[in-house]
């Protein structure tokens, strides 16, 4: 063949190869299909998991994460998403089908709750809620056609903690697979596979990532059989991760330890002093004594009791209201497990699919906070919830008035 013409050289540049050294950093591979050098060499790859063909069904960077988080819970393998809504998502509509039952707790991320209720009415999926601390809850709740037991290490935004050991194990026996999201743990705090746990799933976008950049969820199992069945639903379900979102969220995995040390650090410390002011009339943070999971979560959170920290106004919305617009260090956003402080209003924002009963039942109320506790100075931190907290207070008694 005689030599490429400009235009046919400016399409295929040489590849170069890395040969007597390595990479420090974890390569980005953003092209989203990959070549073969033969025909039967590419069939074979539709049906392979080892072999990268199109980076919806695999990617180098993308698989270099699901193994970094795998290994980090404990793993046999994991699969990334392109945000956590797309794991839960994922893992739910691979192991459920239409006339399933699956036993949830009380307290879930309202888009967990908004997923349960939607495969309620469009598939017949009878839901069971249950405190998410008593196993005879959940022994009572069983069927024969019960197919997930679905928990949150810390229940967002109240902090529940599960007592999943206890509660997998009631599941176990009855063959039930246990899915448990363990975003506001993290593998830093929390294992739940080693406490019986099938499945964790994450949001990525929370603490695994930490920087407010990335948009992910993974999910981890405990065995690659179930990995494997899953794998086959969400493959064809399109969810998969972008490679760059997967390589931020590696690059600020590198930080995770000590990032979330410095949180639980300082959500405990600013947890100890919102007891004591006059506007806030409970605190919840598993680090407190005063906590109601206290004893399961010296158990399963020896490590630290996360960076979130539920509080409820004395002023109520109007309160809640005056708090999060008051703030200054803090921002008044979505999401959390960021490096910057964030506060929002559950009722109004992350779980306002939740009707009165439903938040009721959830243990939020109209005055409850949400602080996401980032790594800033924890002095700056205080002075600027004090501040907000006087505007909160002048603000319920402007409503009580």
């Amino acid at each position: 063949m005689n030599s490429p013409r400009p235009e046919t050289l400016a399409v295929h540049p040489p590849v170069v190869e890395v040969v007597g050294s390595k990479p420090i950093g974890v390569p980005l591979h953003q092209g989203h299909v990959f070549a073969f050098d033969s025909a039967d060499a590419l069939a074979t790859a539709f049906t392979s998991t080892d072999t990268f063909l199109y980076s919806r069904t695999g990617n180098p960077t993308v698989r270099t994460l699901e193994d970094a988080v795998a290994r980090l819970e404990g793993g046999a393998a994991g699969l990334s998403f392109a945000s956590g809504m797309g794991a839960i998502n994922g893992v739910l509509l691979a192991l459920l089908a239409s006339g399933g039952h699956v036993i949830a707790q009380t307290c879930l991320y309202g888009g967990t709750y908004a997923t349960l209720s939607d495969l309620a009415a469009r598939w017949g999926v009878d839901v069971t809620y249950v405190s998410g601390t008593d196993p005879e809850e959940v022994r009572a709740a069983l069927r024969p056609e019960t197919r997930l037991l679905y928990l949150e290490t810390i229940a967002n935004p109240t902090t529940r903690v599960s007592d999943t050991p206890a509660l997998a194990a009631v599941a176990n026996e009855a063959g039930v697979p246990v899915v448990v999201d363990n975003t506001f743990a993290s593998p830093l705090l929390c294992r739940p596979l080693d406490h019986g746990a099938d499945v964790v799933v994450h949001s990525a976008t929370k603490y695994l990532s930490g920087h407010g950049d990335v948009l992910g969820g993974v999910a981890v199992f405990k065995d690659a059989e179930l990995y494997r069945a899953v794998r086959r639903h969400t493959v064809e379900q399109g969810a998969s991760s972008d490679p760059f979102a997967a390589w931020l969220t590696l690059r600020g995995m590198q930080t995770l330890s000590l990032r979330v040390a410095r949180q639980c650090a300082n959500a405990a410390e600013l947890a100890a002093r919102l007891e004591a002011h006059p506007a806030v009339a409970a605190v919840r943070h598993p680090a407190l004594a005063s906590h109601p999971d206290r004893a399961i979560a010296e158990r399963l959170l020896p490590d630290g009791g996360g960076g979130v920290v539920s509080i409820d106004l004395a002023g109520g919305r109007a309160g809640g209201r005056a708090f999060v617009e008051a703030v200054r260090v803090a921002s008044l956003s979505v999401s959390l497990g960021d490096v910057k402080t964030l506060v929002m209003h559950p009722a109004s924002t992350s779980h306002h699919q939740l009707d009165a009963e439903a938040l009721a039942a959830a243990g939020i109320g109209e005055g409850t906070v949400r602080l996401s506790v980032g790594i800033e100075h924890v002095e700056d931190l205080w002075e600027d919830l004090e501040q907000a907290l006087e505007a909160a207070l002048k603000a319920g008694d402007g409503q009580a008035g």
